[in-house]
């Protein structure tokens, strides 16, 4: 198992206390590809910032490749985030000024496992996974918003993550530019084996995926394949 999450609470203190994710529990396995859907409000991607460790604020445990990362040190998390978690946004959050090319480096370099040869090389290699190596020296500012998007999922495998997390990242595309980037992840999962994780609202994406988790009122109420016993809920601290 790649992801897994145990007795996930997470509660909003400010105006007053709230309640916003209830016992999650559930499991991505490696080369699984998984949507999450729910009505706005329902908790979707406050357990997205919980599972990609930016939120360290919960109850409950949260394990990356059998490792716990609940209560880790904020460094340390951030370089796991690097090396093992590849993010896709509804935004494409490229640097504009920077070449395409470049845009797709920069997490490698922040890593700093490869010489800048290396990384370039693997960042041809993605851009041409994509089919957009073309645009390689291309300035970002200066693609399409369709070719923005593979960017950012070449930018996202760069560091060859254990699982690529999404946050609408079709929610900005034209239906034609969402059927190309599903097939990107769809491709990924079969070939690479890579596990994904996407909060979606697009139903038609969701339904070609291995399993759609349905959220509402900050629980899981379908899509879990086992059940974890509820534990104990500890009185929030008021900090």
């Amino acid at each position: 198992m790649i992801l897994e999450s145990k007795n996930i609470n997470k509660y909003f203190r400010e105006p007053v206390l709230f309640h916003v994710l209830k016992d999650i529990s559930f499991g991505i396995d490696k080369g699984e590809f998984v949507s999450v859907m729910g009505k706005s409000g329902c908790g979707k991607s406050t357990l997205l910032y919980i599972l990609s460790t930016m939120d360290t604020d919960y109850e409950g445990d949260l394990f990356l490749n059998g490792e716990k990362l609940t209560g880790k040190d904020k460094e340390y998390l951030a370089h796991i985030r690097n090396e093992h978690i590849g993010f896709v946004f509804q935004f494409h959050y490229l640097l504009p000024e920077f070449t395409v090319l470049e845009n797709v480096m920069l997490p490698a370099r922040k890593l700093g496992k490869r010489t800048p040869r290396q990384i370039k090389d693997d960042a041809m290699e993605k851009l041409t996974l994509l089919g957009i190596e073309e645009q390689a020296n291309k300035k970002a500012f200066r693609i399409s918003g369709g070719q923005k998007q593979r960017v950012a999922i070449a930018r996202a495998l760069i560091n060859n993550p254990s699982i690529i997390m999404g946050d609408e990242p079709t929610g900005n595309l034209d239906s034609k530019n969402a059927e190309n980037v599903f097939g990107i992840f769809k491709n990924l999962s079969v070939e690479q084996n890579l596990s994904l994780l996407i909060v979606t609202h697009d139903l038609d994406f969701a339904q070609k995926t291995d399993r759609i988790i349905e959220m509402g009122d900050g629980k899981i109420i379908n899509g879990v394949d086992y059940q974890i016993t509820p534990a104990p809920h500890l009185k929030p601290s008021s900090h």
